[in-house]
């Protein structure tokens, strides 16, 4: 049978179909999906979810004239297929191919550049706004919003404001019920509800918001989705449409197990098995060392909390929901309320273990200060994907953390180099600390087969020497260390620390080696302006040191998508790049 989507490339192709051909063009569609990510990786389950919507949408509205909003983002990868990617969608997530998620500079089809969840409707109103302003009437704004991304404080401060607004929006709700881990909290069972409950649906919060609210509707009823999307295509005003989906729909395993096959790896494109595992021994992801330890601690300290925002199995704290699930919190995708809550728990005596992603810290930087740092309140933030994360690319590098943290007063700032440094990092947080502390540690497997060596308590502001030698001293901070250890394994005469802390500073160390050493060189995998090179220039500079020193980090740009090696490399973080610039020092 011929195959449609060979001849459509862009969405005016696809408006070229009769209405009875979709359904057939969402089951190529699909297969194509699951065929390029079988084998060369990246989300699957949610732009599964929305092969329906996604052709339903291109179909009927005017894109990219109509302006159309993914949030979150790994939801796009039809809506990329269809709007002129198709040919180049096997270079997804790849060193220079296309981003794996919306960007504004890759596509005109791409309204809105959506890597961090719950920002599509702030970002679609102002975008509805502006053209009413320009007297654009009959534009559309379209805000697909998804994978529990509506539970956002963020999503609700725009909902408030675009109830009250005149504008020609439209706000699509993919319900699935689940972002990565299954979806939480009150509005997750009230929308269950909605579902089922007819009076519910008829005078419901949203439209209690003023929105002219429909649904629910099935989101994988082709001909459903075109009328109702038709519909309202006819009406002024904001408006609200409740879509049911399922995430991961048309390959069996990713319905069964979403959790799993929101980003699986490699597996067989017809049978949904994930690639057979190495039987090699290999060390374990820093997440685990961190779920394993806090475990280990909060069986003999029954003061620790356990706090994630929508990232209990990607943070491991899932470990310590099974074991203690009265102490273990995911409170949705609301990174602010995690923060703000963890600072309610320690005026309490207890203490907190604050885990959120680096790059989704961000965005609650004004509770870290305002909430924790300004009250110093004993908060552990453990901020996992640190450093470079590789194919998520530019909204998901988690290289601005040493650089933000360290600017706070009252601020611990620490990056232990392995496991067994984490390990104990994280018991000496527990034994009462004065201040809040940050540990960044990074995506993917440390170093150590053989981890879990008995707690020893580390000293605040404390480094060790890692290699004695003369002329010059590599001063390297966290897991970058190891590629500073690859690359001076032939050079006896280079001398290494690892400072372990960017805030305190070890000065009595840092004394020593300004006096040994006439050329410094410092190595981390964050940010060069304001980061821990920062501090060694500046701790050089109030104490009237002449000596040469060199920062070595990220760039002053953002870095974009590909293996973590390339971009050490581009960076110049890699061991062989480390160890020429050492040898022509």
């Amino acid at each position: 049978m011929k195959s449609l989507l060979n001849n459509i490339e862009y969405p005016s192709d696809l408006r070229k179909l009769a209405t009875d051909q979709l359904p057939k063009l969402a089951k190529e569609l699909r297969e194509f999906i699951i065929d390029v990510v079988a084998t060369k990786q990246g989300h699957l389950g949610a732009s599964l979810g929305v092969v329906e919507l996604t052709i339903a949408l291109h179909y009927l509205f005017d894109t990219p004239n109509d302006l159309l909003v993914w949030d979150v983002g790994h939801q796009a990868y039809g809506h990329k297929i269809l709007t002129g990617r198709k040919y180049i969608f096997h270079t997804n997530r790849q060193l220079n191919g296309i981003s794996g998620f919306p960007k504004i500079d890759e596509s005109k089809y791409d309204a809105f550049g959506v890597g961090h969840s719950s920002t599509s409707i702030s970002a679609t109103l102002g975008m509805a706004i502006a053209s009413s302003l320009k007297g654009e009437k009959e534009k559309h704004h379209i805000a697909v919003i998804g994978d529990a991304s509506i539970a956002s404080g963020m999503a609700f401060e725009a909902l408030n404001h675009a109830g009250v607004s005149d504008t020609n929006l439209l706000i699509i709700l993919n319900d699935n019920a689940i972002g990565i881990d299954p979806s939480v909290g009150a509005l997750k069972e009230y929308l269950t509800k909605v579902k089922t409950d007819k009076s519910l649906a008829k005078n419901n919060i949203i439209r209690a918001l003023n929105f002219d609210y429909s649904g629910p509707i099935d989101g994988h009823d082709l001909n459903g989705l075109l009328k109702e999307l038709n519909r309202l295509k006819n009406k002024k005003g904001p408006k609200f449409l409740h879509v049911i989906t399922t995430k991961g729909k048309g390959l069996l395993k990713a319905e069964q197990d979403q959790v799993k096959y929101h980003a699986p790896g490699k597996f067989d494109a017809k049978t949904g098995e994930l690639a057979p595992k190495s039987n090699e021994i290999l060390p374990p992801k820093y997440q685990d060392v961190f779920g394993e330890t806090i475990v280990e601690l909060a069986r003999n300290n029954h003061k620790i909390i356990g706090i994630t925002p929508a990232m209990i199995t990607g943070s491991s704290l899932k470990m310590m929901m099974e074991e203690f699930p009265e102490r273990t919190f995911d409170v949705g995708i609301a990174e602010q309320h995690a923060v703000t809550l963890a600072a309610g728990m320690a005026t309490q005596g207890m203490i907190p273990f604050c885990n959120i992603y680096s790059t989704f810290m961000q965005r609650a930087y004004d509770q870290v200060i305002h909430d924790v740092a300004l009250q110093n309140l004993a908060v552990v933030f453990c901020l996992d994907r640190a450093g470079l994360v590789g194919e998520d690319g530019a909204t998901h590098h988690g290289v601005f953390d040493i650089a933000y943290m360290r600017a706070i007063p009252n601020m611990i700032v620490c990056a232990p180099r392995n496991e067994i440094e984490l390990r104990n990092i994280l018991y000496t947080a527990q034994l009462g600390l004065q201040n809040p502390i940050a540990i960044r540690y990074p995506r993917g497997r440390g170093v150590l087969v053989d981890w879990k060596n008995p707690f020893e308590t580390i000293k605040i502001g404390t480094g060790v020497c890692l290699q004695e030698g003369e002329n010059i001293a590599v001063l390297s901070l966290g897991t970058i260390s190891e590629n500073v250890t690859e690359a001076i394994k032939d050079l006896p005469e280079i001398a290494h620390f690892d400072l372990r802390f960017a805030k305190p500073l070890d000065e009595k160390l840092l004394h020593q080696i300004f006096n040994d050493f006439e050329k410094i060189i410092t190595v981390e995998d964050g940010v060069q302006k304001g980061g821990f090179g920062t501090a060694i220039l500046e701790f050089a500079a109030s104490h009237n040191y002449k000596n040469t020193i060199k920062i070595i980090g990220i760039n002053d740009n953002f870095i974009e998508h590909g293996t973590i090696e390339e971009l050490q490399k581009i960076n110049g973080i890699d061991s062989s790049s480390i160890q020429q610039l050492l040898l022509n020092y």
